[in-house]
């Protein structure tokens, strides 16, 4: 199934003016649209906000095979032209601030994509410890004999290495809790970054990040907003990883005063 095939599938909550800005809102990796749900309601007085569960979250169905942020990101572009029908200001967290960064990458975002805001998105090379190359190194070594096998022993083979105890004791808490399509789907969008892209992103980009992140560092929000053209950078005092919940009077001052910024839609 292509991905604008999978549109019709999305759990999609939208709130606010008929005719107001377009606001579309994605959450992370293993949340959904209820941790968005404060957002919305704190602008659908005036913006159109069209909150929705990616695939495999919420009441959002899995995909049909494991997708990467391509799929997305072009599921995404789909339902903007098709179900929004004008380009949106895309908000958000985590994951969804990667999909949102790989789409306005692409040569139709500035046709979709009036500006970005993101909480501590992902998608930046982050520092990594030693012990995470040991992992790497050890899940190629597992996997490199059954590479040189013909492909029906080869799938076969890979499906037996990664339900045991071994493989599983190499992958991340995300993905030891993850199973069948999702499981390969996480880890082709985990795997995906961003930096070559910031360069042609030429939309405006408001980046939130909590000062108590451990999820995402402030080197790789400081490298983010340095390398996009039009871009700033607001730290949230005592506020984590989800910094929209933790200080959302800051988080929704700051959208609002953005927005209100933002030169209004050409007819």
């Amino acid at each position: 199934m292509h991905p604008e095939a999978f549109v019709d599938r999305l759990h999609v909550e939208i709130s606010g003016p008929d005719d107001g800005p377009a606001v579309l809102l994605l959450h992370g990796w293993g949340s959904n649209a209820r941790l968005m749900a404060p957002i919305a309601a704190a602008l659908s007085d005036r913006y159109r906000v069209v909150n929705i569960d990616l695939p495999g979250h919420g009441l959002t169905p899995p995909p049909p095979a494991p997708w990467g942020v391509a799929e997305h990101a072009a599921l995404i572009a789909h339902l903007i032209r098709t179900r929004i029908g004008r380009p949106v200001v895309l908000i958000g967290h985590s994951n969804g601030g990667r999909i949102g960064l790989y789409l306005a990458g692409e040569p139709e975002g500035p046709t979709l994509l009036r500006a970005l805001v993101l909480i501590s998105p992902s998608g930046m090379r982050p520092h990594r410890p030693w012990h995470y190359y040991l992992r790497a190194t050890l899940a190629r070594l597992l996997k490199a004999p059954f590479q040189v096998l013909p492909a029906p022993l080869r799938e076969a083979g890979l499906a037996w290495l990664r339900h045991t105890l071994v493989w599983k004791a190499l992958g991340s808490s995300d993905y030891r809790q993850l199973t069948g399509v999702m499981r390969e789907t996480f880890v082709r969008v985990v795997n995906t970054y961003v930096e070559d892209r910031l360069a042609r992103i030429s939309i405006p980009v408001l980046v939130f990040w909590g000062e108590r992140d451990q999820a995402v560092g402030r080197k790789q929000m400081e490298r983010l907003v340095q390398n996009l053209p039009d871009a700033g950078l607001v730290v949230l005092k005592n506020a984590g990883h989800y910094g929209h919940l933790d200080d959302p009077a800051t988080f929704v001052a700051a959208t609002r005063h953005f927005l209100a910024t933002l030169p209004p839609l050409s007819m």
